[in-house]
């Protein structure tokens, strides 16, 4: 790997940053005292900054040359509303808070890239540092556009990273296109018409009607939309009756669709509100069908995307980058920089959890997982992958 020398001398203080920040997890929103370190230490540094965007974002900005190009590098800061089982020195001060997806170290990669960059200023052009809040479920970058983040920040492409455990440590993968899912939930109450368990005629069983409808629903995935496109719809939770004699009066499900396209979102979210309404007609029964659409596919644009590897390459070396990574059916509120600007969105390998301190969890460090930890051994790569992205991006005049 060909990591910025500066960085891995300031790598001790990047940790002792990433740590401090994951012993004070704060939820969506609340990011006030991860925003009041973040904007310390850009100011440190000499970084002008905005504050307030989405509420508690962060926005570093650096300049130097003449040049009117402008590129956008994004992390995120918002924790999980769970528990850490870790008892190591820097775990969860915070009950029921926790960086368990590792949030804490993108702010600290993004922060060693900061501090380079204002020291070294070997670009052309402007770089915007965004730290952004709430990508847990609440789309803090959706926030952040409709504060005017790129029109108080006019940038020419946006990029962001994430850490990926199980793959090797520093490795760097990405793929053009679709990367990550949507993320859609769905609410139904089936009214039906209580009634004696041993006369169920003389009711309306919305229990059966539910169990008509959530199987019907399959046969959207299997029979209605291209086997090519990927989709997948999970009923979670079904609540009905509070006794074994007993037919209710109402059953409701819940669930998730994700999908990578919206023309299938858009066939599902039709074709499931359909199948709801007229199954529980043909049994007599009413129905509420909520779809409610959360974060859209993320979609990596293909010249910023041929644009990362170039610099994934140079940074990590050709053999420790995947071009080519498989797709999730996870979410990332990314999605929405990158509806309204050219971008790419990468992972970073964080490894199988050999890097935890002891005392840390018997679970997997994988993310959303109460045993995870961050490896701070990225912290050097992902910063210079950040800073070798600027400077490709906004090269100086020769």
């Amino acid at each position: 790997m060909k990591l910025v020398e500066p960085i891995m001398a300031f790598q001790s203080e990047l940790q002792q940053i990433r740590r401090d920040l994951h012993a004070h997890p704060e939820l969506c929103y609340e990011e006030r005292r991860t925003s009041d370190v973040v904007a310390a230490k850009l100011t440190e540094w000499g970084i002008p900054i905005l504050r307030g965007m989405g509420q508690t974002g962060v926005v570093g900005i650096i300049k130097h040359g003449t040049s009117p190009r402008a590129v956008g590098l994004r992390a995120d800061m918002d924790a999980l509303p769970m528990q850490e089982i870790n008892t190591f020195a820097h775990a969860s001060r915070h009950p029921g808070k926790m960086h368990a997806c590792g949030h804490d170290g993108h702010v600290a990669m993004l922060l060693g890239a900061a501090h380079h960059l204002a020291r070294h200023r070997d670009f052309d052009g402007t770089v915007y540092l965004i730290f952004q809040p709430a990508e847990e479920g609440g789309a803090g970058a959706r926030s952040m556009i409709a504060d005017g983040l790129f029109e108080q920040c006019p940038m020419d492409a946006i990029y962001g990273m994430h850490n990926w455990p199980g793959a090797a440590t520093g490795t760097l993968s990405v793929t053009a296109g679709p990367m990550m899912a949507s993320s859609n939930e769905f609410h139904v109450t089936i009214k039906g018409k209580g009634a004696h368990a041993a006369q169920p005629h003389n009711g309306i069983d919305p229990v059966m009607v539910a169990v008509q409808i959530a199987q019907s629903w399959q046969t959207i995935i299997t029979r209605e939309k291209s086997p090519l496109d990927t989709a997948v719809l999970s009923i979670t939770q079904i609540h009905a009756g509070s006794a074994t004699n007993v037919i209710p009066d109402e059953a409701k499900m819940v669930g998730t669709v994700r999908t990578f396209t919206t023309p299938v979102l858009d066939l599902l979210e039709k074709r499931m509100g359909e199948i709801a309404r007229h199954t529980a007609a043909a049994f007599g029964a009413e129905v509420d069908f909520e779809f409610k659409r959360n974060y859209p596919p993320l979609v990596n644009h293909a010249r910023e995307t041929q644009f990362a590897l170039q610099v994934m390459k140079d940074v990590a070396g050709a053999d420790n980058v995947n071009p080519n990574v498989e797709p999730t059916m996870g979410a990332e509120d990314f999605a929405f920089f990158l509806q309204a600007k050219p971008g790419c969105y990468i992972f970073i390998g964080n490894g199988e959890g050999g890097h935890r301190d002891g005392g840390h969890g018997l679970g997997p460090c994988v993310l959303h997982n109460a045993s995870y930890d961050f490896n701070d051994d990225l912290l050097p790569i992902g910063a210079s992958y950040w800073v070798r992205l600027a400077e490709m991006s906004l090269p100086l005049a020769k």
